[in-house]
């Protein structure tokens, strides 16, 4: 077994590494870039090396620099992650050379399934149903539109080095293909440092499932099932679950056997993903093959015992697996949420900044039987910066059943407190109460179905208002109890509060009463239903646990006048809690209108601005594009929302903008 191994990667992966390498006995050294010199992963680490630059290209995916800290720390092997030089076999060749090993798949094995184009000839080759497609090297967006003509739209654009999402394009139109293809190229030239595009047909109402496999130096292969990918937003995972809700026995084994057969082809080592496009009748097509841990392995370690990185780790120690097809089985259910950097009232655009709170759910078992892991690489005070992925944690959770699995994510969801960034806490919790989602009718459109205007947040049902609301005047009764003792006033504390109250929250008004004794309150409604509301909640803390009519609640609590804002279950809720009188005068005051900014074109999140498309005087189209905006290795295109001509041009190509700076005035 190794003594001491680098981790050529950083947040929440390397992390996630150094955990299995510590309690393997095994030291690990960090490698950090200017941005990431206070990491979460720098501090863990046994050792940390500086290797430069915040810009990826600079430090993360330079070789040489990465090479150089091996030698300074005498690291006997390499652990890449994700991403990255994870899929890159100059790298693993490099590695080679310096007589260090490479805790993944041989040089071959990435060369030959790395390469999207190469991989579907060869899956094609291995038995592996594949997606129509043009396999050749496209050159420009001329030989692109003519190309996605011939296949038929839509058409998917894709970098042939690509994963994660980047380099990713959907295109209905002649001129979506060309702006997919630039922007593909773009994005795959920044993030893996290879601007080849291929383009294939794009499977309409897809679901997309993959499989896990493993593989060691002695002759041995086995699949440890399948994970569900479908629910993805720019072609990006958000959530992944284990097993799939769609797949059969039948259809599990097949494609099980087909990835296997085709690691086998290629002399694959370590783990590996096959990932497949399946229709609605269960027809499995190759998607690609990549040749690293996944980011959603949670799940499949979850499901299934197996910690992936000490197999992987194990394997390029030389070790067989220590099991057979027929041990592993499925156990339970397992969902992941990505909790990402990036505001979903603002189109998800990527948000960064200072995480001024930052307090995950408590990992490990529950009350109610299921099991809550998160991986992460940031820590409350920690900065997000704008040179890398946007994903920042992976919440998971753990059930016998996959109707657990959800309310275990639904109440962690609830529990997650980040403040200081824009986060996509509110959209997975959306995703959790959705009909579709949680009778497993899903595909990878279902985000753009679902929301197809964007998302603008959660209306609970009125049940659940009455809920908070009941929560909101128990909480508010003890919050006025402390106020009037710290005041002093007088000795029966609780004379002055009274039991009447007006509860306002979205557009709803509900007088209430409530009869407090030592066990709890309860908060009888004008309509005379009552609630009742228990809980240890106190003052000045920013999460409450509640029990409202047997059931649980759990609220993220913010200071407000006159009441609380409370977020719970992707709801985000100014919360009135008022006298009768107070409530009948509120009523009376007039609301401020918000500054008109219909003729200006904001800046909707921090980034580089890569081009500005239009000039002043220029008259423009609804959905014409003004600028391009890049922000965590992501090319963002802003349009314009109207017809309207261009006043002024205040923004330049290669300026650094904040949230709401101004790129362009209309007339």
């Amino acid at each position: 077994m190794f003594r001491k191994i680098l981790i050529a990667n950083r947040g929440e992966i390397a992390c996630r590494v150094i955990k299995t390498a510590r309690r393997l006995g095994i030291a690990t050294v960090a490698v950090h870039s200017d941005a990431d010199r206070g990491a979460l992963h720098v501090r863990m680490a046994d050792e940390a090396v500086h290797i430069g630059p915040s810009p990826a290209a600079q430090s993360y995916i330079a070789i040489e620099r990465i090479l150089e800290a091996i030698r300074a720390t005498g690291a006997e092997a390499v652990h890449p992650g994700y991403g990255f030089l994870s899929e890159n076999p100059a790298f693993a060749r490099a590695l080679e050379a310096e007589g260090v090993v490479f805790i993944g798949p041989p040089a071959t094995a990435i060369e030959a399934m790395g390469d999207k184009i190469a991989s579907k000839k060869l899956a094609a080759e291995a038995g592996v149903p594949t997606v129509p497609g043009h396999m050749g090297l496209i050159v420009d967006a001329d030989e692109a539109v003519r190309i996605a003509r011939e296949i038929g739209y839509p058409v998917m654009i894709k970098a042939s080095a690509g994963g994660g999402g980047k380099g990713m394009r959907i295109a209905w139109t002649d001129q979506e293909a060309r702006e997919g293809f630039q922007s593909s190229r773009n994005e795959a030239t920044a993030s893996f440092g290879d601007d080849r595009i291929f383009i294939e047909k794009f499977v309409t109402q897809p679901r997309h499932i993959e499989i896990q496999v493993l593989a060691d130096t002695h002759g041995n292969c086995v699949h440890l099932h399948e994970r569900e990918c479908s629910i993805q937003r720019r072609n990006q995972k958000v959530i992944e679950e284990a097993p799939s809700p769609f797949l059969d026995a039948a259809t599990r084994k097949a494609m099980g056997e087909r990835a296997c057969a085709l690691a086998r082809a290629v002399g694959y080592t370590s783990a590996g993903t096959v990932e497949f496009i399946v229709d609605g009748a269960r027809n499995f097509y190759f998607l690609e093959m990549n040749t690293r841990l996944q980011v959603e392995h949670p799940v499949t370690e979850l499901i299934t015992g197996v910690d992936l990185v000490e197999q992987m780790i194990r394997v390029a120690a030389g070790q067989p697996l220590p099991f057979r097809q027929e041990d592993l089985t499925i156990n339970g259910w397992a969902l992941e949420s990505r909790l990402y950097a990036e505001d979903p009232y603002r189109n998800f655009l990527p948000s960064t900044g200072r995480l001024t709170r930052y307090r995950p759910p408590a990992e490990g078992p529950t009350a109610a039987g299921a099991i809550v892991r998160n991986d992460t690489g940031v820590f409350e005070g920690g900065e997000i910066s704008m040179y890398y992925d946007p994903m920042i944690a992976k919440l998971c959770t753990w059930a016998p059943d996959r109707a657990g699995a959800i309310e275990a994510m639904r109440l962690a969801l609830d529990e997650f407190e980040v403040e200081g960034i824009g986060h996509n806490l509110p959209f997975l919790s959306a995703v959790m109460d959705h009909p579709r989602f949680v009778a497993g009718e899903i595909t990878t459109a279902f985000i753009a179905e679902e929301w197809p205007e964007g998302f603008r947040g959660v209306t609970l049902p009125e049940d659940e208002l009455r809920r908070v609301a009941a929560a909101a005047a128990a909480m508010f009764r003890v919050a006025e109890i402390r106020r009037t003792r710290i005041s002093g006033r007088m000795d029966n504390h609780e004379r002055r509060v009274g039991s009447d109250w007006v509860v306002e929250l979205a557009g709803a008004t509900f007088p209430v009463t409530i009869a407090a004794d030592r066990g709890g309150s309860t908060v009888t409604f004008g309509d005379g239903a009552a609630l009742r509301v228990t809980s240890d909640w106190t003052p000045g803390r920013s999460l409450a646990r509640l029990m409202v009519d047997g059931r649980p609640l759990v609220l993220k609590v913010g200071k407000m006048p006159m009441g609380f804002r409370l977020r719970t279950r992707g709801a985000d809720l100014r919360v009135f809690v008022r006298t009768p009188r107070a409530a009948e005068l509120a009523r009376r005051m007039p609301e401020k209108a918000p500054p008109d900014t219909s003729r200006l074109l904001l800046c909707p999140m921090p980034g580089l601005v890569v081009r500005i498309d239009v000039a002043e005087g220029d008259v423009v189209e609804e959905g014409q594009p003004l600028a391009t905006v890049e922000a965590m290795k992501m090319e963002n295109i802003l349009r314009a929302p109207g017809r309207g001509k261009v006043r002024r041009v205040v923004a330049r190509p290669g300026a650094s903008l904040r949230v709401d700076d101004v790129i362009l005035e209309f007339e």
